[in-house]
């Protein structure tokens, strides 16, 4: 291969698979969760990159997008990225386009990496052996049972000595639900698991500050976006209220968004989206502002698009292994990673790129575009 190699095709595809059961958050609810496919073709090679996103960012991809990737060289992934960034001006960058760009820059690194023939993590340079997950669920919908299965399932079966637990039901109408599931949690996983909750904005400030009492009698050490990530100022006075780590970001679409939520002080740990943000080429931008900040990074979500990024980053906290995402990635995807003892190793088999290739039979019932 040369570094003359371009950019031959882009192409999308939508799937949308049903949950396994109705879920809830603190702010929202659904029953199926859409996952947007990108594929780039350079040669003899595909490179695939995903977001879970409505299906209008595929439109995006088609209408917009590809005219500034295709015809582009393939091995230079952050000048099309950047083209990317300029051809969405007059759409509008944060949301649905920010998720589109990520999707085709997944793609542009798988790429790549596929036709150097290495792991993508061996590409960016490993700067871990492995990375760390937590096992992210208990949604409001469940019941005690099922909360308890779920997380004992992490704990127990698969050795993940993290969760996390979604709290703030009903934008924090039931408090008292809250404080006991939190409890429950804690019988089922034992003293030794970190305990992790996630409010996703749904508290007032004063309420976040009131249940975070409760939090720290039940030993959780991570108390996710209890207001609004979008009022960093109400986020900064609450981390300095509370004991536990207070963490955000899942919702920044821009470089400058992170910048703004650092400078503020508003969390103990970046959190970030790499199928929001931009993909792998922001990922690592906002990975560097936290270390210059001395603050470590998570990736949020959509662990198997993370993987081989996050080993790359030498303050990587952990990696969200997300109930949802990880059901998606299986069904729809040959070459996913084991969490077993709470880490996976992206790029041990030696699979070139992400290591992932679409199991289309699998896939198709779930098609929609």
């Amino acid at each position: 291969m040369t570094a003359e190699e371009t950019v031959e095709r882009l192409d999308t595809a939508v799937y949308t698979v049903p949950t396994d059961a109705p879920e809830a958050d603190g702010t929202l609810r659904w029953t199926s969760t859409t996952l947007v496919l990108a594929t780039v073709r350079c040669g003899p090679v595909t490179g695939l990159g995903y977001t879970y996103a409505p299906a209008a960012a595929a439109r995006i991809i088609d209408d917009v997008l590809a005219g500034v990737v295709v015809g582009g060289p393939a091995f230079d992934v952050p000048r099309l990225n950047e083209a990317m960034h300029r051809a969405v001006r007059n759409a509008g960058l944060p949301g649905v386009a920010a998720q589109a760009i990520a999707a085709v820059d997944i793609a542009l690194w798988d790429c790549k990496a596929r036709l150097l023939g290495l792991p993508l993590v061996q590409l960016l340079g490993a700067a871990r052996d492995d990375v760390p997950v937590y096992g992210s669920g208990g949604f409001t919908t469940y019941d005690s049972d099922r909360q308890d299965r779920q997380l004992r399932g992490w704990v127990e079966q698969e050795g993940i000595p993290r969760v996390k637990i979604k709290i703030g039901e009903s934008w924090g109408r039931c408090e008292e639900r809250d404080r006991r599931r939190v409890a429950e949690a804690r019988a089922s996983v034992g003293d030794t698991t970190s305990l992790y909750v996630d409010a996703n904005g749904a508290y007032s400030a004063k309420q976040a500050v009131r249940v975070a009492g409760a939090l720290a009698d039940a030993g959780v050490t991570w108390f996710e976006e209890p207001v609004s990530s979008d009022h960093l100022t109400t986020l900064a006075h609450i981390r300095d209220q509370v004991t536990m780590d207070v963490t955000a970001g899942e919702y920044g679409y821009t470089l400058p968004y992170f910048e703004y939520m650092l400078a503020a002080g508003a969390v103990d740990c970046l959190q970030a989206d790499i199928t929001r943000c931009g993909g792998i080429t922001v990922w690592l931008r906002a990975a560097a502002l936290a270390q210059a900040r001395g603050l470590d990074i998570s990736g949020h979500c959509a662990p198997h698009a993370h993987a081989h990024a996050a080993a790359a980053v030498p303050n990587l906290r952990h990696l969200e292994w997300f109930h949802d995402h990880v059901r998606i990635e299986r069904i729809l995807f040959d070459g996913v990673l084991d969490p077993a003892g709470g880490s996976i190793d992206p790029g041990s088999g030696g699979e070139g790129g992400l290591g992932l290739a679409l199991n289309a039979d699998r896939a198709q019932r779930y098609r929609v575009s």
